[in-house]
């Protein structure tokens, strides 16, 4: 398998929904299910259920996320718990069914993740179950550069163009490096992918589970507050809990700046159809410029 688990977005929400009320009434639940938001994947509740359905256009069946994520908590890497059989194949779309979390108001405790990331990455590959895809990371799509210039490269002015150019040619050497020392990797660890839960943080969304360099599950999060405004103590304590910190490597960093030239051009394709991510696109392409007055980016 050369594609990860989840690498095109959900376009259809309404179709989404009605793949969720297929799965739902499988299971003889008559709920209307609720969007709490979509991005790759639509996210529904369930009114009356401790129910948080994903649904989305998968590359392997849906079980293959429930059997993974069983592995996974089997081994002591903390994640939301499946519900188990609930899960369909409808047409183009899997459908999964998780516990709601109850999510606290604590902060994440990013020496507890940073731990987790560690465990994650010292387990054998064969912890993956078979059906469940982990591909080397230069498979995925919006990690490829050119293609990516090739589509928006129109839309983005003389100077952001010449600064994202640049930032491509410095850390071309990364596919040839990224697969070195490969472990399994979660693929996108960041705030948005842990929940807090009273019984300590989780780890969510392991659609983009890869096999590569340990970096790649650091490099996210060592840009965090440079340009998406996080915390500057939460890389730290990831990498306290880890065992060892990746700020000064080489390919950490390479990957970090690869990063926000990915994250950077996907908004600006998304901005030809949404002000908003137009809004944001143009926040971004103001530090590509080279503008001293960039300001910190939105995640959304």
């Amino acid at each position: 398998m050369t594609r990860p688990f989840v690498d095109r977005p959900v376009a259809d929400v309404e179709a989404a929904r009605e793949a969720a009320r297929t799965a739902l009434r499988a299971r003889g639940i008559a709920a209307d299910p609720e969007l709490i938001r979509v991005g790759m994947n639509a996210l529904f509740a369930v009114p009356g259920e401790p129910v948080v359905l994903r649904v989305g256009h998968a590359t392997a069946p849906a079980a293959a996320a429930h059997a993974l994520v069983t592995e996974l908590a089997a081994a002591g890497i903390p994640t939301p718990p499946p519900i188990p059989g609930l899960v369909a194949d409808v047409g183009e779309l899997a459908v999964t069914g998780w516990q709601r979390v109850r999510e606290t108001r604590q902060a994440i405790m990013w020496e507890r993740v940073g731990a987790a990331v560690a465990a994650l990455h010292r387990l054998p590959a064969a912890i993956v179950p078979h059906e469940y895809p982990a591909p080397a990371p230069t498979t995925f799509p919006w990690w490829d550069f050119a293609a990516l210039l090739s589509d928006v490269g129109d839309d983005l002015d003389a100077a952001s163009r010449r600064g994202i150019e640049a930032a491509v040619a410095r850390n071309a050497w990364w596919a040839e490096a990224v697969g070195g020392a490969a472990v399994v990797c979660h693929g996108d660890v960041h705030p948005g992918n842990v929940l807090t839960s009273a019984g300590g943080p989780l780890l969510t969304d392991w659609d983009l589970l890869c096999r590569a360099n340990p970096a790649w599950d650091h490099a996210a999060l060592t840009v965090w507050a440079g340009r998406w405004g996080g915390d500057p103590e939460l890389y730290r304590r990831f990498a306290a809990g880890y065992g060892r910190s990746f700020a000064d490597d080489p390919l950490t960093i390479a990957l970090g700046e690869l990063r926000n030239v990915a994250a950077t051009l996907l908004r600006v394709r998304a901005g030809r159809g949404d002000p908003a991510a137009a809004q944001e696109a143009e926040r971004r392409l103001r530090y590509w410029r080279g503008d001293p007055d960039a300001p910190a980016w939105s995640a959304q």
